[in-house]
């Protein structure tokens, strides 16, 4: 089964929100039903396990028909990232960070924003304004969509190539 991680810092608002836009996304492709099996995750670098989605991250996907309300933090791991076909970062810092901790898995890694032919930080929104998460919430939605198919050909090259950490 194919697996796609998302990450941010807090695993509050970006991660979650790509995550549940993605499902939703994939629930939609009805041309090929193979998709509904994918697993799609999301984690932050910084997180703390078991806090709940910031309120307005909720808000904007209830406006979308997806319910966040039973999202939980929880901090990436090495199992994450080697289970994952796909990791898709919010920022240049996570890119960075998570090839640092997991070098032999860097093959894995893409800045959210490739997926569209760009190079840019999706803003992190936490602790600003429902105007900044609204901002935030459209251009994961845009990067989603326009994004989706290269995320659909990433996981289908990944041929679950695996991390190849020295034990």
């Amino acid at each position: 089964m194919p697996v796609v991680l998302f990450v941010c810092t807090g695993n509050l608002c970006r991660s979650p929100m790509a995550e549940a836009l993605l499902r939703a996304r994939l629930t939609r492709d009805s041309v090929n039903d193979t998709r509904s099996t994918w697993r799609v995750e999301s984690a932050g670098t910084w997180a703390v396990t078991g806090r709940p989605a910031s309120e307005y991250a909720v808000e904007e996907m209830a406006q979308r028909g997806i319910d966040l309300r039973d999202h939980r933090a929880r901090e990436v791991t090495r199992e994450m990232v080697e289970i994952a076909d796909v990791v898709l970062a919010m920022t240049h810092q996570h890119v960075d960070s998570l090839k640092a901790a997991f070098p032999d898995c860097a093959h894995k890694v893409y800045l959210l924003s490739e997926m569209i032919g760009q190079r840019y930080d999706v803003r992190d929104p936490y602790g600003g304004t429902r105007r900044e998460y609204a901002h935030a919430a459209r251009d994961l939605e845009r990067l989603i969509e326009q994004g989706y198919e290269r995320i659909v050909d990433l996981v289908g090259e990944s041929g679950r190539q695996s991390c190849t950490h020295a034990s």
